[in-house]
């Protein structure tokens, strides 16, 4: 991630949020995981993704995240948000 040669001479922390709207009402009433969304899932969704790629903007990570996840999770709505320790050890 990153734009210089030095950003991308090695793998970068990120912080990514995930914020999706969806329809939990079949699984409020029925207490099963099947009815919503698996949490853990996206996460591990999220750090597979990332393995073996690579992104010059956030605001393409951005893009590709949230389309992969639109995609596979259909949410009514959906934010993303990748936060980039610029400062090194931060």
């Amino acid at each position: 991630m990153g734009v210089t040669d030095q950003e991308r001479a090695e793998p970068q922390r990120l912080l990514v949020t995930v914020d999706m709207n969806v329809d939990f009402s079949s699984a409020s009433v029925s207490d099963r995981i099947e009815k919503t969304i698996n949490y853990q899932e996206i996460a591990d969704d999220l750090l597979k993704y990332g393995q073996g790629r690579s992104w010059k903007l956030l605001e393409k990570l951005v893009a590709n995240i949230a389309d992969s996840i639109m995609a596979r999770y259909k949410p009514l709505a959906l934010l993303v948000e990748v936060k980039k320790f610029s400062i090194p050890k931060a």
